[in-house]
């Protein structure tokens, strides 16, 4: 399995069957879908779904109900290769073995009515990956590549340490990581170096770079 960080919350995932792109959203070159088999989005807020990206592709759409309702509205010639997925569903999607994790956005205030949001777990190969979207739900199971949000409205950098520190993956990649500088996703790189255990690697990426 080949894992390519892409703009913020966007990677693709080459599998032993083909390649799936997660949130290509606004932050994410338009190009992010070249070559892709299948598109997974996790919620609906642009930094996560683009209409335009999925417009200039053919590629079919897995995702859940809310997003499909946004491009019934923006655009409806995508929202005809949207296949909608619920929390638990178990896929096969391009050849790889997908899972749908979890229900809700994370809290960004308690004044804001709840998003939609799921996580997808992704094993090809006998490898496994596991993109969160904006939540910090567990993926249930060991999984051998966390892609882990790193800098958000809703998140600490405590909550990102204790949650790759939960999921426990052997390598974790930073994600979600245009909400800070350079400067603020170098000391959040530094604060995973200082208190994640030895067993724990995090790594970080630039845009086009695989892990």
């Amino acid at each position: 399995m080949q894992i390519t960080k892409l703009g913020h919350a966007c990677v693709r995932v080459q599998g032993a069957g083909g390649v799936l792109v997660i949130d290509p959203g606004v932050y994410t070159d338009a190009g992010a879908l070249d070559s892709a088999d299948a598109v997974l989005i996790t919620h609906e807020h642009p930094d996560h779904v683009h209409p335009d990206h999925l417009r200039a592709s053919d590629v079919p759409v897995w995702t859940i109900a809310a997003v499909q309702r946004l491009l019934r509205e923006q655009a409806p010639d995508v929202a005809e290769r949207v296949t909608v997925v619920r929390p638990g569903d178990r896929l096969e999607v391009a050849g790889t073995s997908v899972e749908v994790v979890g229900e809700k956005h994370a809290v960004i205030h308690p004044d804001y009515d709840r998003f939609d949001n799921s996580g997808y777990l992704l094993e090809s190969g006998g490898a496994s990956v596991y993109h969160p979207g904006d939540a910090l739900t567990p993926p249930g199971r060991a999984v051998d590549v966390l892609l882990a949000p790193v800098s958000a409205p809703w998140l600490k950098v405590s909550e990102a340490v204790d949650f790759v520190r939960q999921v426990g993956a052997p390598t974790s990649l930073g994600i979600h990581d245009r909400v800070y500088s350079d400067i603020g996703v170098a000391m959040v790189a530094t604060h995973m170096a200082n208190l994640l255990p030895d067993s724990q690697a995090f790594e970080l990426r630039e845009p086009g770079q695989d892990l």
